[in-house]
């Protein structure tokens, strides 16, 4: 398959006036969604201060803040805990083990001790090589398990102190297969997925020494604390941009059946990290999205978005749920057919994330609804008659930029149907009628003013299809009245050509010499 990337099919957009870019948007969407989840809810790596069994001896305090003298004294400690651990590890008397373990136990100690642990220290003493020869096959688990941890939070440190680990990548590989024992495989698990979460060059490194697989494998146990270790490492592995790694997650064997049993039965927390999976594979693999339309997956996460009042997994779930509407109009016309239960349900459940206080989930919401509103007029009049309407039109005028651009979106495509042999989208009057007299030209008019070019073509777009549609040629006067022709004459000299271009179309068009003539 020459290119399975999910940008590739997109959407027929309808062209000019409000078209469909959802579709391009769910690529970028992916993209950006790992930054979102390092800089909020879930970061992309993660610091181990408690063991896979939660057994730790790592007392995890409240306030993480550390002065510069403790700070200096544990960056001492920290250099004499790598000393220390290069004498046991040359060591070969009796009681060689334990005095190796112990001080593999006071670095792992030292650095889980802070959020801000002193990585740079323990890599100038050179910690590395010793704790990549700690993880040679044939030594104890607690060995394994004490070397894994100080890798792991090695990994959650900059960028190139990630890259540190470089060395260590084929033993935390190879450690993850059958004969490890649970917890020393998941937490080098845990260590690859700090590294995976730094960046395409080292998932690309992860990837082609075979991380993959064996992570994968590890999904498929009902054993929760692996799984779940297990997913958000696969999930900062298959992130992309390329879409090759999503498509081979989904064909490893038992990795869909796992997928949708623990979508189906898991607690929140692990439901969590496994839709961020099938956020990255329906986002940029079509043959994982293919795959996944033909479960009961839509069900799924419907389900969980009705029952389910944590943001931590709605956020994951909205978007995967958005991702598989944003497909092509044949795949959105399959899943969801007006009519069906699960149809309905889906319009619900969007319905009550508008309705939510959190702006992330308003905002997600109001983009898989852009991605409904954008496909079929059975779909538009869908959403034109369901509860979501005076609620998108409430937003459009109250909610912060962003969501108000989703918003338009959503609103602008409703009043549009496919597009007319002239190249300009056919409207639906009827929504188009009802939507300005309910007061929403003045957000779209909002959008004109705005420094973002896309929310200004979308506001632009918008004043056309009230210019051209409104009926008995109220069109003029409705946009005059909201100050409409000052927002496009701010672009009559604007440095972007299409905006300028469509700005002052419009304006000779409609509001040239013989405008107010007749009256």
């Amino acid at each position: 398959m020459a290119d399975d990337s999910a940008a590739s099919h997109r959407r027929d957009p309808i062209k000019s006036s409000v078209g469909n870019v959802a579709a391009q948007r769910r690529r970028q969407n992916a993209v950006t969604v790992g930054k979102e989840r390092r800089e909020s809810l879930v970061r992309a790596k993660r610091l181990c201060r408690v063991g896979p069994s939660a057994d730790g001896d790592v007392p995890v305090e409240g306030n993480d803040m550390i002065t510069d003298e403790e700070e200096f004294l544990l960056e001492a400690q920290t250099s004499s805990a790598v000393e220390d651990l290069k004498s046991t590890v040359a060591y070969q008397g009796k009681g060689a083990m334990q005095k190796r373990v112990n001080a593999l136990r006071e670095l792992r100690r030292l650095l889980s001790k802070s959020e801000f642990p002193p990585i740079e220290a323990a890599l100038k003493a050179g910690a590395i090589p010793l704790l990549v020869q700690c993880l040679s096959f044939g030594s104890q688990d607690e060995q394994l398990l004490e070397a894994a941890w100080c890798l792991t939070n090695i990994a959650a440190g900059k960028p190139e102190e990630t890259k540190a680990l470089l060395p260590a990548l084929p033993l935390l590989i190879a450690h993850l297969g059958e004969k490890s024992s649970l917890p020393v495989a998941e937490q080098c698990a845990w260590a690859l997925g700090n590294v995976a979460g730094e960046g395409e060059e080292l998932r690309n490194v992860l990837l082609s020494q075979g991380a993959l697989p064996p992570l994968a494998r590890m999904m498929l146990p009902n054993k929760g604390s692996t799984v779940r270790t297990a997913a958000w490492a696969l999930s900062n592995l298959i992130k992309g941009p390329d879409p090759k790694a999503a498509t081979e997650l989904i064909r490893v064997d038992g990795v869909l059946d796992a997928i949708l049993r623990h979508l189906r039965k898991s607690d929140e927390e692990l439901a969590t990290e496994v839709a961020w999976v099938v956020v990255y594979l329906s986002a940029l693999s079509n043959f994982a999205t293919g795959v996944l339309v033909k479960t009961d997956v839509l069900h799924l996460l419907v389900e969980r978005l009705a029952t389910s009042n944590s943001l931590q997994l709605l956020i994951p779930v909205l978007r995967s749920l958005g991702n598989l509407v944003a497909g092509d109009s044949h795949t959105t016309s399959t899943i969801l057919v007006p009519g069906l239960e699960i149809t309905d349900g889906v319009i619900k459940v969007l319905v009550k994330c508008l309705k939510s206080e959190h702006r992330v989930l308003k905002k997600e919401a109001s983009w898989v609804l852009s991605n409904i509103a954008a496909g079929s007029v059975e779909h538009k009049q869908l959403i034109y008659s369901s509860e979501a309407v005076p609620l998108l039109l409430h937003l459009l005028s109250t909610a912060p930029f962003d969501i108000r651009k989703e918003v338009a979106y959503v609103l602008g495509n409703l009043c549009v149907a496919p597009t007319g042999g002239d190249g300009k989208p056919n409207l639906i009057q009827e929504h188009l009628v009802s939507l300005v007299q309910r007061g929403c030209l003045s957000g779209f008019i909002d959008l004109v003013r705005s420094a973002d070019v896309e929310a200004a073509r979308l506001g632009l777009q918008f004043m056309e299809l009230v210019l051209r549609g409104m009926p008995s040629g109220e069109g003029p006067k409705l946009v005059e009245r909201e100050d409409g022709i000052d927002a496009m004459e701010r672009y009559q000299f604007h440095e972007n050509e299409d905006l300028r271009n469509m700005a002052n179309g419009l304006v000779d068009k409609y509001f040239g010499e013989d405008y107010g003539v007749d009256e």
